[in-house]
């Protein structure tokens, strides 16, 4: 089999089913979200205007859990054929003994995942005090890192250091989706176009002592992918469904672990390090720009607002769907810069990253009259 069947193969098993479980889940959790006390009711710092359901999560969690349940049971019974019913070729099965290899490090971190999950659906009911949600995330982070031993390496010899900007890193990802979260089909459509993009730079990335692609992280990112595009069909403008909390630490915290579970940079390309950096730099963005104008305005950083960068787009002239596309547009070009990232030199790469910020200043400036009517100025 060719490596493009391969892929073929990869990107059907792991998109596919999460699709199609997402999708379907999500009508009986609509329909009865209010029974579950999962609804979110207009007014505040929100900018919809009808009562919508809140359990996408439910639905995104679904979709990841029971295609890896279906998987780790196809995989462990290999001896048993089971893949011959399915039709897989030997030359996708032939990789089910290392898959087998790292299930126990695949169910630690859906176990952690789900715990974050868990916290979200929580918070989406009733309401989780700040603290305690920032000291269960820092925890989970902590464990992921200290216990389970993935981090960052960025060629810094302080493995403390690089430890504590791993946990940092899981965080920061984790509350940048779930900041994001402000406007139909936003954090999903942007999720989706991350996890994609770097599910792209693992399928053409050759992991650390090796030459194969990296099909284990790709296929949890696509998994993820596949997830939220179910999960979109319900949150497409007018949205039926909001992501919600539990969602979006559950998607924020996958992708965060497997940027660190995988290899970027190598002894030729170091810069390539920087590919995580680059796709995720609309959700940082948003997420950095927001909490300066609520610290310099002396408004606490916790209550939400209505000055992230899609309502700033909106305040200049935009409608919320065409604010919505734009930052995926934007996001789209950050994950090809990535992908680029990985297989250039280190003077393509300073012209890559060149390219990037010029488009990044290019938004600030003309997002800039929208931030200042939101501060007041």
């Amino acid at each position: 089999m060719t490596d493009s069947a391969l892929i073929g193969w990869l990107i059907g098993l792991a998109v596919v089913p999460p699709l199609i479980i997402s999708l379907i889940s999500l009508y009986p959790v609509r329909r009865f979200a209010s029974q579950l006390g999962l609804i979110a009711n207009p007014g505040g710092h929100s900018t919809h205007t009808n009562v919508t359901p809140l359990g996408g999560g439910i639905g995104i969690w679904l979709g990841i859990i029971l295609p890896m349940i279906g998987g780790t049971l196809i995989v462990c019974g290999i001896d048993l054929g089971f893949h011959q019913s399915l039709g897989l070729p030997d030359s996708v099965t032939v990789f089910f003994s290392g898959i087998r290899s790292r299930l126990g490090q695949l169910w630690c971190l859906l176990g952690a995942g789900t715990v974050l999950f868990a916290l979200g659906i929580w918070d989406d009911r009733r309401g989780a005090p700040v603290g305690l949600r920032l000291l269960i995330e820092f925890g989970v982070a902590a464990f992921v890192v200290y216990v389970m031993g993935f981090g960052l390496t960025a060629f810094i010899g302080a493995p403390a250091l690089t430890n504590l900007l791993s946990v940092i890193w899981i965080v920061a990802v984790i509350n940048s989706f779930n900041m994001l979260d402000n406007m139909d089909g936003l954090s999903g459509g942007v999720a989706a176009i991350i996890a994609a993009s770097m599910a792209a730079v693992m399928l053409t990335t050759p992991g650390s002592g090796g030459s194969l692609p990296q099909l284990f992280v790709a296929g949890l990112l696509l998994c993820v992918c596949g997830s939220l595009l179910g999960f979109l069909w319900h949150n497409r403008p007018p949205a039926k469904l909001f992501m919600g909390d539990g969602g979006s630490y559950l998607v924020g915290f996958l992708i965060a672990v497997s940027m660190l579970m995988a290899t970027f940079a190598s002894e030729p390309r170091p810069h390539a390090v920087l590919a995580p950096i680059c796709a995720m730099l609309i959700p940082m963005y948003d997420m950095g720009t927001v909490l300066w104008i609520r610290i310099r305005e002396g408004r606490s950083v916790f209550k939400g607002d209505r000055s992230h960068f899609s309502h700033r787009l909106v305040a200049l002239g935009l409608s919320r769907t065409q604010a919505v596309l734009t930052i995926h547009l934007v996001t789209a070009t950050c994950g090809l810069a990535s992908l680029l990232l990985v297989h250039v030199t280190v003077l393509q790469a300073i012209a890559v990253l060149g390219i990037v910020g010029c488009m990044l200043l290019l938004v600030v400036i003309l997002e800039s009259t929208g931030w200042r009517k939101q501060s007041g100025e």
